[in-house]
């Protein structure tokens, strides 16, 4: 294999935007003409992310073939415009599972498996899989979790494995943080060198050293960084907060760190081509109109505070879109709970409402008061998988005149299941084979002429990304179309019911796949185009 590896680890604190430099390094590299791919290796028993649960870790995203990852995925996809699959995501539980499967079946021929020995063996023959299935000559690979944790050694162990038999084609970048404690107001050091020799006790010197912080780092703080880690000043790169995440690589890149890689990669340079990021990064940062959004969800609440994380892609997928129509958007999270308590005076002043994906009856009369309120008040809405269950509950409630209407997730006994689980996923959850189960990953859908997703996509085909295991109920189309909700797109054989519109509406609709799955900052999902563009004509009148 002559593919280049640069492995990333974070120190100091979790959070600190492993994955955005992560991908800031990868569009960098391949800004410079090579063929660049990511791996991202969670230090977890999970098998895949598909079980944990979003306020912890953040929102499950979902690649053409099905995998459940972590939302750094959606990160890589986005910064390096090109889809990714299962090679590119590993975790612990995959990589014991895999060695377990292979001890059943005889593959070690007798031989002790070895704890610290075939686990790095077994990570580094996926990296191997990885760069023959995406073509890569680079791969950057993110170590899960904070350098220091047990649960990550193995990984660091496969770094160190890799540098010692091709010494010049394996990097290693730490992202560290330098803390300003406001009793002081001095930028410390101290704990990135810590870090920085905690990695050096795994058997691994880094080659460059990212550094976090809330503003640019100094000169002598960089100077300190270096002797902790033996390195030169100039390869101390620092990284201080910016207003929007898009800015991270021509920061980077300012300080000439993909340069600085291909030199210690022996890599021929190339000419950096990121003038089409550089206008999109403008057009954002420079937006002059305001555009209000309300995210109604239920996985907004941790304690006291608010994690947006649940639903990143959404949120990525609007400021997307925004950005075209020279909006900046203001996205207020509004936890359906809070509906419940307080009414739709909550809604007051939105341009636009967004009900995502979830789980669940929890505050589910909270997402439903919303959704009538934007349908009674002409208000733009979109309805993402959840968002488009519950709108076809609430217009069965209050339309239909269907008292009893809902979905089986929520009253399995309800009179009139409008959302009902799917055939083939009845035995998966009486059986509670749950993990990786649900209808997952792309799949094609054909539109109904002059819909507003025929008009979107100017296309009557399309693919999308899905997770989701309960369906519209067929029963009720023709009741559903004759009262002004029409069925816009089905799967291609007709059976599965992919998105319903709302006549003489602006912007009424609800799909069951993901569109946010599939935006990117240089080329915006048509769906989130056409919410944004309907927002315009509606602030307009």
């Amino acid at each position: 294999m002559n593919t280049k590896i640069i492995f990333v680890s974070g120190g100091v604190i979790s959070g600190i935007g492993k994955g955005v430099a992560t991908s800031s390094i990868a569009l960098l590299l391949k800004s410079r003409g090579f063929a660049v791919t990511a791996i991202k290796a969670d230090p977890y028993l999970n098998v895949d992310a598909g079980t944990l649960n979003p306020i912890e870790h953040g929102e499950v995203f979902v690649l053409n073939d099905g995998m459940e990852c972590d939302q750094d995925l959606g990160n890589y996809e986005r910064f390096l415009n090109q889809h990714l699959n299962s090679t590119n995501y590993m975790t612990t539980g995959q990589i014991f599972k895999s060695i377990i499967e292979k001890e059943r079946a005889l593959e070690f021929e007798g031989k002790t498996v070895e704890f610290f020995q075939d686990p790095p063996r077994e990570i580094i023959e996926r990296i191997e899989k990885c760069a023959k299935k995406n073509r890569a000559e680079i791969i950057v690979f993110e170590i899960g979790g904070t350098v220091g944790e047990y649960q990550n050694l193995l990984y660091l162990e496969a770094n160190r494995l890799l540098k010692l038999t091709r010494p010049k084609d394996i990097l290693h970048i730490h992202l560290t943080y330098l803390p300003i404690p406001s009793s002081i107001g001095e930028m410390k050091s101290k704990p990135a060198q810590m870090s920085i020799q905690q990695l050096a006790q795994a058997g691994i010197q880094a080659d460059f050293v990212l550094a976090r912080s809330q503003v640019a780092v100094d000169t002598k703080r960089k100077e300190k960084i270096a002797i902790a880690c033996g390195l030169n000043a100039e390869d101390i790169i620092s990284a201080p907060d910016v207003e929007n995440i898009y800015q991270v690589p021509l920061n980077f890149e300012n300080q000439n760190l993909s340069g600085k890689i291909l030199e210690k990669l022996s890599l021929k340079p190339k000419a950096s081509d990121l003038s089409r990021w550089k206008i999109m990064v403008n057009d954002a940062l420079t937006a002059k109109r305001t555009v209000r959004i309300a995210m109604v969800g239920k996985y907004f609440s941790t304690g006291d505070f608010t994690l947006s994380d649940a639903y990143l892609s959404v949120i990525e997928s609007i400021r997307h879109a925004a950005a075209n129509f020279n909006f900046k958007p203001r996205i207020s999270w509004i936890d359906s709970a809070q509906i419940e308590t307080e009414g739709v005076k909550v809604l007051a002043g939105f341009d636009g409402i967004v009900v995502p994906g979830g789980f669940g009856s929890r505050a589910v009369d909270g997402i439903l008061t919303a959704i009538k309120f934007a349908r009674e008040g002409k208000v733009p809405y979109f309805g993402l998988c959840y968002g488009m269950q519950l709108a076809a509950v609430e217009f069965a409630r209050n339309v239909l005149d269907l008292e009893d209407a809902n979905t089986t997730e929520i009253n399995h006994k309800t009179k009139h299941p409008i959302i009902d689980v799917m055939a083939d996923q009845k035995d998966k959850i009486e059986g509670k084979n749950l993990g990786g189960t649900m209808r997952l990953g792309s799949w094609d859908f054909k539109a109904k002429k002059g819909s507003i997703i025929e008009k979107a996509y100017k296309s009557i085909t399309g693919s999308e990304r899905h997770r989701h295991r309960y369906e519209f109920n067929n029963a009720y189309r023709d009741r559903f179309e004759k009262e002004g909700m029409f069925i816009s797109a089905t799967t291609k054989d007709g059976k599965l019911v992919e998105a319903l519109e709302l006549k003489d509406h602006l912007f009424f609709i609800g799909v069951q796949f993901h569109p946010e799955l599939k935006s990117r900052p240089l080329t915006p999902h048509p769906l989130y185009l056409a919410f944004m563009e309907a927002i315009a004509q509606s602030k307009k009148r």
